[in-house]
């Protein structure tokens, strides 16, 4: 008996490991963003190796999707839980983001060390992208989210609204009354062809999951205030941001945003520059919260905060994917569920639509050469299907000759 316990814990270390290594050479070469990560794991887990169907995969993107989050993130997650358990998820977890998170620390201590080498004009040229690539989330987000006038006026109020309140509960006002709207106003047709995930999790640790996550979330603004400190005062801040982004890594942006710059714990300056090379490395767009870990103006920063905030983030993700699996079923067939989330996610597009013009355009749009440098960049995105890190390398170098020439 003990012998056969042995053997099975060695074989779901050598699972997660194996787990791990997929995952790791995934986070290396995944550049792209949210939708091309989803077809790099479609490629590996549904054509190479087998591990789900076509339809199962197709159902666990739904899941991740209706999830607020980063859907790749927590697809892989998933994967790992059903290869190898909750170690599984872990490893899948880790060899998906490490790689981008260590990038973008060591470029956010190479900026604090030697800002001043930087010339002024790579800086503006990050900054320049970040319009691009938010305009392109923008517009492919819209196309597939706001399909009728209902969905575009949504989007269009939900903008106007989070322009006028900048800030983190205007936003979750947002999202709050567009659920509303979606359950008045959508009757979505009912789906009823797909495959069972082949994810087991018992509702008894799937409810504790999710109570723990609901918890977190109302329990750590009332601790934050009660002991003030500036590591629970983060871990508080993106958390929430972790929680509440519906709709991809792009949309994380505004509520980061309101959470970071107005505190002074990171200037808007650095903030851009770092989302923008968050463009250029692969792996998923949540490990820009590594980079302002790093970037803090008081401590804990450095590799300390980055390992705070970059943890603060995808503790939701965990909490959330792992603890709705045994409740998926039933919510998938649900018409209300369904019409919810298409109120939802057409408030997304207006919320990263607002963060689009503040702080996005007017931290970076000054002088019509800089709109002509963010029209190519858009357009080397969107029509010549140029890779993202190569358009952030071109602008860094674009912004600098024309910090010297002009």
């Amino acid at each position: 008996m003990l012998f056969a316990e042995g053997e099975i814990k060695k074989a779901a270390q050598e699972g997660a490991w194996t787990v791990f290594l997929v995952f790791l050479r995934l986070g290396l070469t995944s550049f792209g963003g949210p939708i091309a990560h989803l077809g790099y794991f479609r490629d590996e887990f549904v054509t190479r190796r087998r591990w789900l169907s076509e339809r199962s995969y197709a159902d666990l993107v739904a899941l991740c999707q209706f999830l607020p989050g980063p859907a790749s993130s927590q697809i892989g997650m998933a994967l790992g839980l059903s290869r190898a358990g909750f170690p599984g998820a872990l490893a899948a977890w880790a060899g998906f983001t490490l790689p981008s998170a260590i990038m973008l620390v060591l470029f956010a201590l190479g900026l604090s060390t030697w800002g001043s080498a930087f010339p002024a004009g790579v800086l503006h040229g990050l900054k320049v992208v970040a319009v691009a690539v938010v305009a392109q989330a923008v517009w492919g987000m819209a196309r597939n989210l706001c399909t009728d006038t209902t969905r575009v006026s949504i989007a269009a109020v939900s903008a106007c609204v989070a322009l006028l309140w900048p800030n983190a509960w205007g936003q979750v006002g947002v999202i709050a009354a567009a659920t509303v709207l979606g359950l008045m106003l959508f009757k979505p047709a009912r789906d009823l062809t797909h495959d069972p995930l082949p994810i087991s999790v018992s509702p008894r640790i799937g409810t504790a999951l999710l109570c723990l996550f609901f918890g977190l979330l109302a329990a750590l603004p009332i601790a934050a205030q009660a002991w003030p400190n500036q590591t629970l005062a983060m871990v508080n801040a993106f958390y929430r941001a972790g929680s509440l982004v519906f709709g991809g890594g792009h949309v994380v942006l505004p509520l980061l945003q309101a959470a970071v710059v107005p505190s002074g714990w990171v200037t808007n300056e650095t903030f851009l520059a770092g989302y923008g090379a968050a463009q250029a490395v692969p792996g998923p767009l949540f490990t820009f919260a590594a980079f302002l870990g790093a970037s803090m103006n008081s401590a804990p920063n450095g590799w300390i905060g980055a390992a705070v905030c970059l943890v603060a983030i995808f503790v939701p993700s965990f909490l959330l994917v792992i603890g709705a699996l045994p409740f998926w079923e039933q919510l998938r067939r649900s018409p209300r569920t369904q019409a919810a989330l298409m109120g939802v996610n057409a408030a997304v597009v207006g919320l990263l639509l607002a963060a689009l013009y503040q702080p996005v355009w007017t931290s970076a749009i000054f002088k019509p050469a800089d709109f002509g440098l963010a029209l190519m960049a858009l357009v080397a995105l969107m029509f010549w299907k140029l890779p993202p890190w190569l358009v952030v390398l071109g602008c860094g170098a674009a912004g600098w000759l024309l910090s010297v020439v002009v």
